[in-house]
């Protein structure tokens, strides 16, 4: 089976709390994009990291969802985005994915809000890990600071993905952390991993992108910093099934 995929890491800069100039900024940044199997898009994309969970808050297939079912089907790929999604008590912060028709194939509710910035008063705590599928690749989703809990990364692990995703607002004042992680998460569970992060300010924080691809030895295949644009890369999956028969350290985990 071909495991090999081709996705763009969308790093953009957007206008706070603004969820139409947004979609227009995001048209015209994915001009000229095609022959494409996945764009991913950082965390809460359309509004950037708003408390206003109440204000903001949508139906799954609400406008957002339509807004990018759009853009899956002009660009004929899979799709990775971001929302403030509606919940019965608390909102979660939540990423889709869509196929290349816009049919929503899975979504992951991020399982450690940020209580550093209180986002745990705003938002609910998602329950369940969450693996999808993409050109037989398996995927494991994430956002911001989940990557901090690398337990998380071990059941994904243990499910044998072929990728992480982390979508992200990081901040510039913490990248080393978020470049450092990344790599580490690659390293531990030997496998590619991907991370999307903003650019630009938003009315408290500074964001530099360094969105950023790691490959399952910890090789840091493409980062960018500062700019506003979309980041093409390709993996083939065939690496990490490869690295895990040479070096089986996966097999040797006990704790989980």
């Amino acid at each position: 089976m071909d495991k090999k995929i081709k996705f763009g890491l969308v790093q953009y800069n957007p206008e706070w709390e603004n969820k139409l100039a947004n979609e227009a900024k995001l048209k015209n940044l994915l001009k000229g994009i095609s022959e494409i199997d996945l764009l991913i898009f950082p965390e809460m994309t359309l509004t950037g990291f708003s408390m206003k969970s109440k204000e903001f808050a949508e139906e799954l297939k609400s406008n957002t969802y339509k807004f990018f079912t759009w853009i899956a089907k002009e660009k004929k790929c899979a799709i990775m985005y971001g929302f403030i999604e509606k919940g019965k008590n608390k909102s979660f912060n939540t990423l889709v994915h869509l196929n290349n028709q816009g049919k929503i194939i899975n979504t992951y509710r991020k399982i450690h809000p940020f209580s550093y910035s209180n986002e745990n008063l705003f938002y609910g705590k998602g329950k369940k890990t969450v693996v999808t599928k993409i050109k037989g690749l398996k995927i494991g989703l994430s956002i911001c600071y989940d990557l901090r809990f690398p337990e998380l990364y071990r059941f994904y692990a243990k499910e044998k993905v072929d990728l992480i995703v982390d979508i992200a607002n990081w901040p510039d004042s913490r990248i080393e952390h978020w470049r450092t992680l990344l790599k580490a998460r690659a390293i531990e569970n030997q496998c590619f991993v991907v991370g999307v992060n903003r650019v630009g300010n938003d009315p408290k924080l500074n964001y530099n992108g360094f969105s950023s691809v790691f490959d399952p030895m910890g090789k840091e295949l493409v980062s960018v910093a500062d700019q506003e644009t979309v980041i093409i890369s390709e993996i083939d999956g065939s690496l990490v099934s490869d690295i895990r028969k040479k070096l089986p350290f996966l097999d040797d985990i006990r704790l989980i």
